[in-house]
Formats: structure tokens, C-alpha cells, sequence
């Protein structure tokens, strides 16, 4: 069967009724669904150890601060390689078909982890562009061929006015079009400014980032009023700062949001006190993947969000120490710590019926 070894068998209508259903008449039992994993990761710092002229990726080569060397690169492989293997393979035994991409330094990186062992039977493909980011790490895109046929894509500049006039460069959007298994999608992947200098002395950067995705947003539903659009990243802002709540225009309620709101199922996961990344015993969520209305629409043809997940496997948690249940990062106090990243991935699962 064509969909079976993508979708870890159709989910009876009777298990997922409660959630994207509501009531269903017996005679429609045997309903049948397929189901996609999209994702999003964080990397925390993906460097290959070589001195690359405009970057500032010195402290990642063997004489800087990291004594960054093969050894560390391809543990660093190993060890994001062995999360995406298994990120969605609770319903879709061949993984994410397609995941964003944060803090990687060039295309270089991105071949050499799709290339891994672990996961190069899936044939990911890489989309990606240099952006202007002063660190030197860039937004990205793997999708799986057999699942996503690749369309078009562009970076989107995103320009910072400050407050003296002056310009600032921030990393680029990344805008993937492509068919998910024939139906088309539009997947957007970011990494917007950190609060470094104080969340209030900064939001005014992540807010525009927020202007430049809804921007975007808007045209392809001007299009087509119920265009299927995924915004995913590192805000840097939790569901309920105004980035996210105003600019985006993302609601928490599937119920009660109308035809310009977007919606993001990690909020309930924020009000609970679940978090993707920690700092000083405080969790933030600011990975998340948010979608238009056209993909939150509990009923109607078509793709359509089923379920959203927090991936805080026990193997990625700092198990010991003085950050006892943070993520288990890579990097800390001028080492590398032989870890996985300071954030953990998410992803959501959409389903469609089969006709």
C-alpha cells in the first residue's frame, strides 16, 4: 500500500473522533485517515570546524573557545540525527516528512546531517539560504521527497529599524511551497532576535518579525481564503506575548477563532507550565508551530491539524547537576557538554480522510 510505510496504518475514526470530529454515526466507523508529522528543532549551534571568512564562528574550530574538532562535530551529528529519526514515529513509522530548521551555519552542515545512518533512508532534502545573521546561522528546511514535493521557495528579508535610525539585519524567513502528498502547503520557518538586553527592551525586533510573517499570511489567503500556511520557529516569545497574540493574530481556542485568526496549539501546553526551553528555573515556549485557518477547520476536506507535541524525551534532559531537568544543551560555561540542544523540537500531526 502506497501510504503505509509513511503512515503508520489508517487511524480508525472511532480513536480520533473525540478530537477532530465530535460525534460520528456508528456507520462512519470505518473511516479511515491518513496522518503526517511536521516538525520544528531548534539545533542550538550546528558548526562545522572550519574558520569561514564574514561568519563569526571562530570559538567553533579547533583553536577556539570550544575546541571545536571532528570528534565534537559528528557526536553533534550523532546526537541530532538520533532525535529526528524518531520525532512522530509513535504514528508515522518513517518520521517527520518535513522539519524546520534553526541555528545552522551553512548548507555544508545540513547534507552532512541528512547524510547520517540514522536517518539518510529518508532521502531529506535541504532548503536553504545565507542570511545576514551576525552569528552566522541561518533557517532551514528538510523535507522527505516521498511525502513533499517541493514547489518554490524564498528567503524573506527581515529588516530591524532601531531606535536611532539605524538598520539591523536579522536571520531570514524561509518560505518553502510545496504539495503535502498532493495538497499544497505553505511552511514558514523563523528564528526571531532573542531578549538578550531585556524582553521588554527588545520586543519591538520580535514584533516586527511577527509583521513580516502575517505580511506573508495574508497574501497567500488573498489568494485563496483557506490557503494552508504553517508559521513554525524560535520566536523567542512565548503563545501569549503580543508577537504572537497580535501581530500573528494566533488565538489558542480552535472554537471560537474566525477566518483571520491563526491558531496555535501550544498554548494550552503553555498555560500548563510545559515549556521547550529553560533559564533560570523558568520554562519558556518559544518553539511552536502555528497554523492558518484552513488547516485548524475540525471538519472538511483536506489536510487539517489532529494533534501538537512537546518531544521532552528523557534522553534529552539534563539528568543531573545544578540544571537538574532543563534541556540537555550542547553548550555551557565555554564547553561543549557532549548534549543535544537547549531546546526541544515539537511537531504536529494533520490528517486528512481517505476518499
Amino acid at each position: 500500500m502506497l501510504y503505509y510505510s509513511f503512515f503508520k496504518r489508517f487511524l480508525p475514526v472511532a480513536l480520533i473522533a473525540t478530537m477532530i470530529l465530535g460525534s460520528v454515526q456508528l456507520t462512519a466507523q470505518r473511516q479511515q485517515f491518513e496522518l503526517a508529522c511536521i516538525a520544528f528543532y531548534n539545533v542550538e549551534n550546528l558548526f562545522d570546524t572550519i574558520n569561514e571568512p564574514g561568519k563569526m564562528d571562530i570559538d567553533y574550530t579547533p583553536e577556539g573557545r570550544y575546541l571545536w574538532d571532528t570528534e565534537k562535530y559528528l557526536d553533534k551529528l550523532d546526537k541530532l540525527a538520533w532525535v529526528l529519526k524518531r520525532l512522530g514515529t509513535d504514528k508515522s513509522p518513517d518520521g517527520a516528512a518535513v522539519i524546520g530548521l534553526a541555528e545552522v551555519e551553512n548548507r555544508r552542515v545540513l547534507e552532512d546531517l541528512a547524510a547520517h545512518e540514522d536517518i539518510r533512508d529518508r532521502n531529506y532534502q535541504v532548503v536553504h539560504y545565507e542570511s545576514a545573521d551576525f552569528r552566522g546561522i541561518d533557517n532551514a528546511l528538510f523535507y522527505n521527497p516521498d511525502y513533499f514535493e517541493y514547489i518554490s521557495s524564498r528567503p524573506l528579508p527581515f529588516e530591524i529599524e532601531r531606535p536611532d535610525g539605524s538598520i539591523e539585519r536579522n536571520r531570514d524567513v524561509l518560505l518553502v511551497t510545496g504539495k503535502l502528498m498532493g495538497e499544497k502547503i505553505h511552511i514558514m520557518v523563523n528564528h526571531w532576535p532573542s531578549r538578550r538586553g531585556g524582553e521588554a527592551a527588545t520586543r519591538y525586533k520580535r514584533n516586527r518579525g511577527a509583521q513580516v510573517n502575517r505580511a506573508i499570511v495574508d497574501s497567500l489567503k488573498a489568494e485563496d481564503p483557506m490557503a494552508k500556511v504553517i508559521v513554525m520557529g524560535d520566536f523567542n516569545d512565548d503563545p501569549v506575548n503580543e508577537s504572537i497574540k497580535k501581530y500573528i493574530n494566533a488565538v489558542g481556542d480552535r472554537n471560537s477563532m474566525e477566518a483571520e485568526n491563526m491558531y496555535n496549539p501550544f498554548y494550552d501546553a503553555f498555560r500548563r507550565g510545559l515549556g521547550t526551553n529553560a533559564w533560570r528555573d523558568s520554562w519558556s515556549l518559544f518553539d511552536q508551530i502555528i497554523i492558518s485557518y484552513g488547516l485548524a477547520q475540525e471538519q472538511g476536506e483536506g489536510w487539517r491539524y489532529f494533534r501538537s507535541e512537546i518531544w521532552n524525551h528523557r534522553n534529552l534532559v539534563q539528568r543531573t547537576g545544578r540544571f537538574k531537568g532543563y534541556p540537555y544543551r550542547s553548550f555551557a560555561g565555554g564547553q561543549y557538554i557532549w548534549g543535544y540542544s537547549d531546546h526541544f523540537p515539537v511537531f504536529i500531526y494533520l490528517v486528512r480522510p481517505v476518499q
